[in-house]
């Protein structure tokens, strides 16, 4: 009897699919939360393998804080065109200019925290019950300690002394009403799992993931895209810089690196190199050692 044999990249695949379609079969009003990274962009690849040629069972949703790179914010649209999908945008600045949150002031002020607020607004206006998102174990230690299926409560609030037993693949997706739950299908992925992904199956990403020259200014140790979002003053001096994203969010808490990678090759070896995550070059995790964990437990994705 011939063996059929799976490298790890169809292993990981087929992971990932199996879990889109238990979404698809427990949840009676999912949603794909895509930010324009490379995470979420893998997850529509993977959410076109997993339901065409039928129409997702689900829409895209995109929290848009208004402080957004050009270059994602265009992606986003165009893929949306292709792809034929339905996408609903939730607004920080609505959730701003409707008093329901107060936009932060100062030189490091940031519109990021603000989207939990936004994104809670949007599951609960559209019914929601599973969210799906593109966060990875290996990102972030708060994020290790997330389940697959990830249940929120009424409150969309994350308490990790709730998290279900994951045993054989089998998901657990019960839940009371008013509760949700965040579902990761490529938990268990790495950035550079990621990356080879995105070269084997040729995926088109935002040009700002390659390097290519920049205005920047150096922000706390980090350089950021000079940007009038950043409440630039007379201390910040701007250079130009050859540099590249390896994580895509809010302008003001997203930090570039320098780099002459401008091909998928030169990046895959540049993150084998790398001693930092990617996570590493986002100001918002760097608050307290806890911030990606006390941001969870109030929403955040």
């Amino acid at each position: 009897m011939s063996r059929y044999n799976l490298d790890y990249l169809d292993e990981l695949e087929a992971e990932a699919i199996h879990i889109l379609r238990e979404v698809a079969g427990q949840f009676e009003k999912p949603a794909l939360l895509f930010s324009g990274g490379k995470d979420s962009i893998t997850l529509v690849r993977l959410a076109e393998k997993a339901f065409r040629p039928g129409k997702f069972p689900f829409p895209l949703v995109h929290i848009d804080t208004g402080h957004n790179f050009e270059e994602t914010i265009d992606y986003r649209d165009k893929m949306i065109a292709r792809i034929g999908e339905k996408l609903i945008v939730g607004s920080v600045q609505k959730s701003i200019d409707e008093g329901k949150v107060i936009e932060q002031t100062g030189k490091n002020a940031s519109r990021n925290t603000l989207q939990t607020v936004t994104l809670l607004d949007t599951i609960l206006e559209n019914g929601f019950d599973a969210c799906i998102g593109g966060a990875r174990r290996d990102e972030e230690k708060a994020r290790a300690k997330e389940r697959i299926f990830s249940v929120r409560d009424e409150f969309g609030q994350w308490d990790p002394k709730r998290q279900r037993p994951e045993l054989w693949n089998i998901y657990n997706g019960k839940i009371h009403k008013g509760e949700n739950v965040r579902v990761f299908p490529i938990s268990n992925w790495t950035e550079l799992d990621v990356w080879n992904y995105i070269r084997r199956e040729k995926i088109e990403l935002p040009s700002i993931y390659f390097a290519h020259q920049r205005d920047c200014i150096t922000r706390n140790g980090q350089l950021m895209a000079a940007s009038p979002f950043l409440n630039m003053d007379h201390e910040d001096v701007v250079v130009n810089k050859k540099v590249r994203f390896r994580t895509v969010g809010d302008m003001s808490c997203t930090a570039a690196v320098e780099s002459d990678a401008d091909l998928i090759d030169d990046i895959i070896q540049e993150i084998s190199d790398s001693k930092i995550s990617e996570r590493g070059a986002r100001m918002d995790d760097k608050v307290s050692e806890a911030a990606m964990e006390d941001r969870k437990k109030g929403g955040y994705f």
